[in-house]
């Protein structure tokens, strides 16, 4: 995606937050960059790319993995475009890079292990082409690793220059209890944010089951599938709409009571705002006090817009108490 020369972006008035306890500041919204490579090519990335950084926002949300589910994929195709991208423009100081290791590459398990994770960011660093990775995470859990061998690659990354600070993603609660545990007791690195699945529909489990250990730990948590796959924006609402995306067949999980009572209260939220229900979604979960960024991806700088508009929203306490009732 080509915009036309002296394009300007519209700068959203926002606060930066602070990203757990790693000294980084970040704007209230992660761009998702799981659609690079798959949905959409590198010259549309760097539209998003363009738009995205041109509004202020800084934290870009990757992984090793993404996206190689991809009719002739292999991996690594999003952080490729992304490092190109970083090297066309000289911006690697406006962006908060943030990618993944862990995932099955391809060797048919998920790998924590100490020697795969310092070949890994090798992989990472090189596509990517910088110095050094923000925010390193964890995707998946490998219970056959010891957290320490885990936590003891990350502490020699940091001694190396080529990683600022950790996360996890999808890890179980006793592990990431054990992991804190671990780091603390052997001066390593801790895992400093939470990437988990929460959303206005997916309530349950971040809230039972993380959100005490992000607020005790100081964690950050930037959220991916903050609009339940495309649910929030109220583009499905009936199964004749199923056909409108790729994601539009998980729609039926989502077609409920519960469901159509959550749209119906975006609608109202959105026309108050003069928003739209996905805004309102991601202003709703940036209310949140556990929240640092939901992290949300775009496949049109139109939408990408959509999605950054949430940042100037400001929800009263009543409309929060009422969503949160829905």
């Amino acid at each position: 995606m080509n915009l036309a020369p002296g394009y300007a972006y519209l700068c959203y008035p926002m606060e930066k937050r602070k990203l757990g306890n790693t000294g980084i500041e970040v704007a209230p919204l992660a761009l998702g960059t799981n659609v690079f490579g798959w949905t959409i090519d590198e010259n549309r990335s760097f539209g998003i790319l363009d738009a995205f950084i041109g509004s202020g926002f800084n934290l870009v949300d990757t992984a090793d993995i993404y996206s190689r589910w991809g009719t002739g994929n292999k991996g690594g195709e999003s952080e490729t475009i992304i490092g190109n991208w970083l090297k066309k423009t000289g911006k690697r100081d406006k962006v908060v890079l943030a990618t993944k290791v862990g995932a099955d590459m391809g060797s048919g398990r998920k790998d924590l292990s100490k020697a795969y994770i310092l070949k890994a960011v090798e992989d990472s660093l090189k596509r990517l082409q910088t110095d050094h990775i923000d925010l390193y995470q964890t995707h998946f859990d490998d219970e056959v690793t010891p957290v320490e061998e885990t936590m003891e690659a990350y502490f020699q990354l940091v001694k190396e220059g080529k990683v600022i600070a950790f996360g996890a993603s999808n890890i179980s609660p006793d592990r990431l209890k054990q992991s804190l545990d671990a780091s603390r007791q052997n001066n390593y690195p801790v895992y400093e944010t939470l990437q988990p699945h929460y959303n206005l529909y997916d309530r349950d489990n971040y809230e039972k089951q993380y959100e005490h250990i992000c607020l005790e730990n100081g964690m950050g948590v930037i959220c991916y599938f903050p609009l339940a796959s495309g649910f929030l924006t109220g583009k499905y609402r009936t199964e004749s709409d199923f056909t409108k995306s790729i994601r539009g067949g998980s729609m039926h999980k989502f077609m409920n009571e519960r469901g159509m009572r959550i749209l119906h209260a975006l609608d109202e939220v959105a026309k108050l705002h003069n928003a739209t229900p996905a805004a309102i979604a991601l202003a709703w979960l940036m209310a949140r006090p556990s929240i640092t960024a939901p992290i949300a991806s775009a496949t049109t700088v139109a939408q990408l817009k959509e999605l950054m508009s949430a940042a100037s929203i400001t929800l009263s306490e009543e409309t929060i108490d009422k969503l949160n009732k829905i």
